[in-house]
């Protein structure tokens, strides 16, 4: 006899995506008052982070599919928020920056992603907010495919 499902309260797939809902809701209307999807976001706050970078280090650093992040690039690119241009060793890569509106779009939302992310912070309290993050990053690392 096959083993049964765990609960639903007890299965770690919906509980992801149940606290990503939770954490997402207010960023999401954050994001719609600047008109930019959350993975356009990501995008802009990778290279914000990181700096100029070819677009597959973006896609895996944003948690995004190539295919989806050339779409992105473009939709990026239109509203002047990102620059891409031809890698200089390699003319067929191509290296993506952002741009001083990009940085300053995420320079004035700055303060509302804090915002949100102190009230969870709060509501959690502190230790236990960390130990969530280091315990999800332990997950991410130990349960990727190698």
């Amino acid at each position: 006899m096959p083993p049964r499902l765990l609960s639903t309260d007890r299965s770690l797939p919906i509980a992801l995506l149940r606290a990503r809902e939770r954490v997402m809701a207010p960023i999401r209307l954050m994001l719609m008052d600047v008109g930019l999807t959350e993975q356009q976001w990501r995008v802009l706050r990778v290279l914000d982070e990181s700096g100029a970078m070819e677009p597959t280090r973006i896609a895996d650093t944003a948690c995004l599919l190539l295919p989806s992040l050339t779409r992105i690039l473009q939709k990026l690119e239109e509203k002047g928020l990102v620059d891409r241009k031809p890698d200089t060793e390699d003319r067929r890569r191509q290296i993506v920056s952002i741009s001083d509106a990009g940085s300053a779009l995420i320079e004035a939302n700055l303060e509302a992603n804090h915002a949100v992310l102190l009230d969870i912070r709060a509501r959690m309290g502190g230790e236990r907010y960390d130990q969530l993050l280091d315990l999800l990053n332990e997950l991410d690392k130990t349960a990727a495919p190698d």
